[in-house]
């Protein structure tokens, strides 16, 4: 993942390495001893990520990267992306070796499901490279918790040199062949039939559906794609927003649909389909990092975030799509209307919390605070 600006500090504490291994030539696993006395500290879900901090170029560099053991297992490892021959993941590659100590923060993040032991559930996850890391952590989680249900993966590659954890993929359909399925994707690899040639997206989508989730051996009257409680989507933004809006449109509701973002992505993710009032020359005070600014907006035909940024202040984000959480706040005063997003809780909401990247003003001055630790 990307490295993002944050408001809410992160708590770090040393963590020794004790085990390194190349996945691929351009990606790499690592493993961290978690001491006894922060064993409550690093509790985690699947799903989640932590941030690794590191001196690179002769400054700390700091990314997020997710989770790639599951809870049961008993250890924390993560899968790292090396972008290039210079790029810091390398650099973290390098130079670091079993027993050096590296900064890692507490885990975090919102990319989870809750468990159900008891029920007969179909969970469809969708990937594409270095996205499989929270998600294989999701299905050993899944197979590992809730013995009644199946999985089916699909997970895009541009070939099968470069598909990250393909060997314990395959481990895992092995142990689990009546409840798990695993589909390879390739877009610059030839194979021998051309569904799996080519980019996961909303046409893929509908050959999927149609090809492989069409006949369900537990219920002849119905599909596997009828079936579908939870989809899991990880990659970069245009593919989830492709995905998300296919599965949408398909039948799968807004708040089964789950996705990490693993780039900055600056569009939505479902299109906008309400209209607001205008309302013109917005005065906005917001509080961020301990100082106060106030600004005017020109007008609501955009989001918040959106005018904010184009005005260079300092307002933390990644994604612009309502997942991540990077852009965070608390409505102090006014109003607007938050648009559908995949962070902030019903909880969150009722307190005033908003996302700047999902809000619309609907009142001529609105107050801010960014700082909420």
């Amino acid at each position: 993942m990307k490295p993002t600006t944050k408001t809410k500090k992160s708590v770090f504490h040393g963590l020794k390495l004790v085990q390194k291994k190349e996945l691929t030539k351009n990606a790499f696993a690592l493993e961290f001893e978690i001491p006894t006395n922060l064993e409550q500290s690093y509790r985690f879900q699947s799903g989640q990520y932590v941030s690794v901090k590191f001196p690179f170029h002769g400054q700390d560099y700091q990314a997020d990267y997710s989770i790639t053991s599951a809870p049961h297992e008993g250890k924390f490892s993560l899968g790292i992306k090396i972008n290039s021959p210079e790029s810091p993941s390398a650099y973290l590659y390098k130079n670091y070796k079993i027993g050096d100590v590296l900064e890692i923060s507490e885990p975090a993040g919102r990319f989870t499901v809750e468990t159900k032991p008891h029920e007969f559930r179909t969970i469809i996850g969708f990937c594409m490279g270095i996205g499989i890391t929270p998600i294989i952590s999701h299905f050993k989680s899944i197979l590992f918790n809730e013995p009644r249900t199946r999985l089916f993966l699909f997970y895009g590659n541009k070939s099968k040199s470069e598909t990250v954890f393909k060997e314990e993929l395959d481990d895992l359909v092995k142990m689990h062949k009546d409840r798990l399925e695993v589909h390879y994707f390739y877009s610059q690899e030839k194979v021998n039939y051309s569904l799996y040639q080519g980019r996961l997206d909303a046409k893929k989508l509908v050959l999927i559906i149609n090809q492989i989730l069409h006949l369900d051996d537990t219920d002849e009257e119905s599909t596997i794609w009828d079936a579908v409680d939870e989809v899991l989507i990880c990659g970069k933004g245009e593919m989830i927003k492709s995905l998300a809006n296919a599965c949408f449109h398909h039948g799968i509701q807004k708040r089964n649909i789950h996705f990490e973002l693993f780039d900055s992505f600056d569009s939505d993710i479902y299109p906008q389909e309400k209209e607001f009032p205008l309302i013109e020359n917005i005065e906005v005070d917001f509080t961020l990092m301990n100082k106060k600014y106030t600004t005017t907006v020109p007008d609501n035909k955009n989001k918040l975030l959106n005018y904010l940024l184009s005005q260079d202040f300092p307002v933390p984000y990644s994604c612009k799509s309502g997942i991540c959480g990077s852009c965070e706040c608390k409505l102090i005063e006014g109003e607007v209307e938050l648009l559908e997003n995949e962070y902030l809780t019903d909880k969150e909401i009722e307190q005033g919390k908003i996302l700047a990247c999902m809000c619309i003003p609907l009142t001529p001055k609105i107050i801010l605070n960014f700082d909420l630790s």
